[in-house]
């Protein structure tokens, strides 16, 4: 499913894009997605992206899990007090 883009882009990147489209004989939406796509590659190239150190980082606490069980326990104590008053 596409989306609608909207940026503020200077007047001369906008004719490029448009006499780019003409000499490939495509659309402008295919010339800026082959150029951001090409973008990507270009700067990813040579890096090794792990998906669990990017999408999970729980696990890379600097306290304990125990630690964090005691506090999450205590903020929980803590709230049941105050609204028991």
């Amino acid at each position: 499913m596409d989306k609608i883009l909207s940026a503020r882009v200077d007047e001369s990147v906008i004719r490029t894009i448009g006499n780019l489209a003409l000499t490939l004989r495509t659309t402008k939406k295919a010339v800026i997605e082959a150029a951001v796509l090409a973008y990507s590659e270009k700067t990813e190239k040579g890096k090794t992206t792990d998906p669990l150190e990017q999408t999970l980082g729980a696990w890379k606490r600097a306290e304990s899990p125990e630690e964090t069980l005691v506090h999450g326990k205590a903020a929980f104590r803590t709230a049941m007090v105050r609204h028991r008053r």
